[in-house]
């Protein structure tokens, strides 16, 4: 069967860019490796998603070493959207251009931050992002307000936030894109409820890409999703210029225009797995960049003890960037501090080695109820030896080796000497999830970028600058993969506005 354009995977890239391409009238395929997410009960329930894992995808992939684990990837309608805390940061400007680190330099974007600002923006109002201008002193110029205003703190929440600022900090209010309508909680969605992140949304409330990109996209008649396809490889012409099939376990596509948004490794591991005589070395890897170059940020969760109890519920409405690029003692970038979602009891039983689970529940209960949880973000810095790789039987490897570590430990040290003054025990901060790579190096991968950056020089990158690949005229990656440095905040809204931008073009490649 043709097409005009077959997008492969429906997340933040492939979703965004669906609902981009919908109003053309272009005949789109999508075609998505999972299913809906069903709703269910467990959709709010922590043991389900946190300690059986419910909803993680059954995977095994192999580290540098050849050890086995199961990484925390999500195939559903929406990608990793699903389960992600909707948290919806732009990169600085800076984060766009040459930076010096402690471990070294992330390189320069092939395009400025005045160039994706206005994808920004659009993304910011489909993904309908609360939040507050003017606040964050290292925020970039915007040329848009927020679309909604920032999410309210709940009264422990608003203590911290003004415990920082009377420190002389500049807390802001984190970016939420969930459908929240606090004017009137009778018409809104969202109910504030203390399972968003990293939970599936049962009232579907979440601004996630199932229900901002896809299913919008499915109300054209032009849109046709398949699910539960799983594309094994793409094959090209005999020049191999262009891709001319896809080819699936449930039959092979033809599309005039073909997308691969599978996220970060699994695009690596499509074009590996493409190899042909014309790309030995895997599909558009003339340059032998597919793969290499990942990234998944410098990240740790970590918990501190409130001394009054904190009772909040939807706790993501603070974060921090006075540091993100470094302070006095130290002149590198160190990154983000945001709140996460609240710790609940029930999680403990899951996050082995921290508590096992012999410790009662109601010990736990009591932990929780005065926990309050950060996130901690440094930027990772790309090496070519942090790669995907793929074996002839389709086995993925990804070796990684840390790097950047220091500024990630100023980073929570600085926290930890804070704690004193905003009101928690002083000696506590310990950390919730072992995501802390030196702990556990490869399984949370909801950060991924980099495998298939874009630039201008085709010997150095995969994609030019349209996010097409440099040998062949008619195949896109739009996901995280293009990203040249991944910054120290979440992704999502870049690679969502990057799909607009890439949209954009391809609508007039279309015309």
């Amino acid at each position: 069967m043709g097409y005009d354009v077959i997008i492969i995977g429906s997340g933040a890239g492939g979703g965004t860019l669906a609902k981009r391409l919908a109003p053309s009238g272009k005949k789109i395929l999508i075609l998505e490796r999972g299913d809906f997410l069903k709703r269910e009960p467990e959709n709010w329930n922590v043991r389900s998603v946190f300690v059986e894992n419910r909803y993680i995808s059954q995977d095994t992939w192999y580290d540098g070493s050849g050890k086995p684990f199961q990484p925390q990837v999500h195939y559903f309608v929406g990608g990793a959207t699903k389960m992600y805390g909707a948290a919806l940061y732009r990169l600085r400007k800076e984060d766009f251009e040459e930076l010096s680190h402690h471990d070294g330099t992330s390189p320069v974007w092939p395009i400025s931050y005045e160039e994706m600002e206005p994808y920004y923006s659009q993304a910011e109002e489909m993904y309908q992002v609360h939040g507050q201008r003017g606040i964050d002193p290292t925020e970039p110029f915007c040329s848009a307000p927020y679309p909604f205003p920032a999410v309210s703190h709940e009264p422990r929440m608003q203590r911290l936030f003004d415990d920082w600022t009377k420190a002389g900090y500049h807390p802001f209010p984190a970016p939420c894109g969930i459908m929240l309508n606090e004017k009137d909680m009778g018409f809104s969605r969202c109910v504030r409820c203390n399972t968003c992140d990293g939970f599936p949304c049962l009232v579907q409330a979440k601004a996630d890409a199932e229900m901002i990109g896809v299913r919008p996209a499915l109300e054209f008649p032009n849109v046709t999703l398949l699910r539960g396809v799983r594309v094994q490889k793409l094959l090209t012409n005999p020049a191999g210029t262009a891709v001319t099939e896809v080819v699936t376990e449930k039959g092979t596509f033809r599309g005039d225009v073909v997308v691969v948004s599978c996220g970060a490794a699994n695009s690596a591991r499509l074009l590996l797995q493409s190899a042909n005589g014309c790309h030995p070395g895997g599909l558009a890897n003339g340059s032998d960049q597919v793969g290499r170059n990942y990234m998944y940020h410098n990240s740790q969760a970590v918990l501190a003890f409130s001394i009054e109890p904190n009772l909040t519920r939807f706790q993501k409405t603070i974060a921090l960037n006075d540091f993100y690029f470094g302070m006095e003692g130290f002149e590198y970038p160190m990154g983000n501090i945001q709140m996460i979602g609240k710790t609940m009891g029930a999680m403990f039983k899951g996050e082995k080695p921290l508590l096992t689970a012999l410790v009662p529940t109601a010990v736990l209960n009591r932990i929780a109820h005065h926990a309050v949880d950060f996130w901690l973000s440094t930027e990772d810095l790309p090496r070519p030896e942090n790669r995907v790789t793929v074996d002839p039987e389709g086995r993925v490897t990804l070796s990684y080796t840390p790097n950047n570590q220091v500024p990630a430990r100023k980073l929570y040290e600085k926290l930890k000497s804070m704690l004193g003054s905003l009101g928690m025990h002083p000696n506590y901060l310990i950390p919730r999830r072992a995501y802390l790579k030196t702990e556990i190096p490869l399984a949370g991968v909801a950060h991924q970028a980099g495998t298939c950056r874009f630039g201008n020089d085709p010997k150095s990158s995969v994609l030019d600058t349209n996010c097409k690949a440099h040998e062949l005229d008619n195949l896109y990656v739009v996901d995280t993969s293009f990203f040249p440095s991944i910054g120290a905040v979440n992704p999502s809204l870049t690679a969502m506005a990057n799909a607009l931008r890439v949209g954009d073009h391809l609508l007039q490649r279309l015309k």
